[in-house]
């Protein structure tokens, strides 16, 4: 059994976060990044089931070659091999493309990846890529394993309860917790990742469908007024001036 797990590259939440050129870019100095938290239960899942049941896992990153060091982390983890797409990830769409065109070629059993990335929340690409391989896409799933060789089993969150799913090999499913306990890189496992196949590859054509016009940040919060507690009237109307929620 193949598995390809998807990652990003994405900024730890305790970094500044801060934005250049007329807030039109996001500033990249000083940040700190990590592999995708929700990324890192699909990675977990893909090797405990490559534990319990043989095959191969492959680590797939859309992104720049300052990613690799978390790719490595990825392989320190236990992935077999890696590739990188050479290519800055300029959308989900773009996203989505690159995906397609590593799994269609690498003949994938599996599919997998976080239910979305902490840094824009898309929760988009995992169902792109079921459909431009015209495979079944399971999002997102909490619960993952196999009935026989060629079935799976899934359960996911539905309103007021879960669904459970059973699905024909190949398929694309996003992980959420609590689907497995992520893995924290040995010192073993640190070293062979040194060694361990990184492949980089040019980006498959295609083109990015939306921008990112302009970012900001959330306003600042006002020092906090206290009112007495039989001053009612005057609670009202800050409520209603100020706060303007009245």
């Amino acid at each position: 059994m193949k598995i390809l797990v998807c990652i990003s590259n994405v900024p730890d939440t305790t970094s500044k976060i801060n934005f250049t050129g007329d807030n039109k870019e996001f500033d990249k100095n000083g940040v700190q990044y990590v592999i995708n938290p929700w990324d890192e239960y699909a990675l977990t899942r893909a090797i405990e089931l490559k534990e319990a049941k043989g095959g191969s896992v492959t680590v797939l990153n859309v992104g720049e070659a300052d990613a690799e060091p978390n790719i490595r982390k990825a392989l320190a983890i236990g992935a077999d091999d890696a590739i990188r797409v050479n290519a800055h990830p300029k959308d989900a769409y773009f996203v989505a493309q690159q995906i397609t065109a590593v799994a269609k070629e690498g003949g994938y059993d599996m599919i997998l990846m976080g239910k979305e990335s902490i840094d824009y929340n898309g929760f988009q690409v995992h169902n792109m890529v079921g459909e431009m391989m015209g495979i079944p896409s399971v999002t997102p799933a909490f619960k993952l394993d196999m009935v026989d060789d060629s079935t799976a089993r899934l359960e996911r969150e539905i309103e007021g309860g879960k669904e459970v799913v059973e699905v024909k090999l190949p398929f694309v499913a996003s992980a959420q917790q609590p689907m497995c306990e992520p893995r924290i890189p040995n010192m073993r496992g640190i070293m062979t990742a040194r060694t361990k196949p990184l492949k980089v590859v040019e980006p498959a054509g295609g083109e990015a469908k939306s921008e990112y016009v302009n970012y900001s940040k959330p306003e600042k919060k006002s020092g906090v007024k206290l009112i007495d507690a039989e001053n009612a009237g005057e609670l009202i109307k800050l409520l209603r001036n100020e706060a303007k929620v009245l």
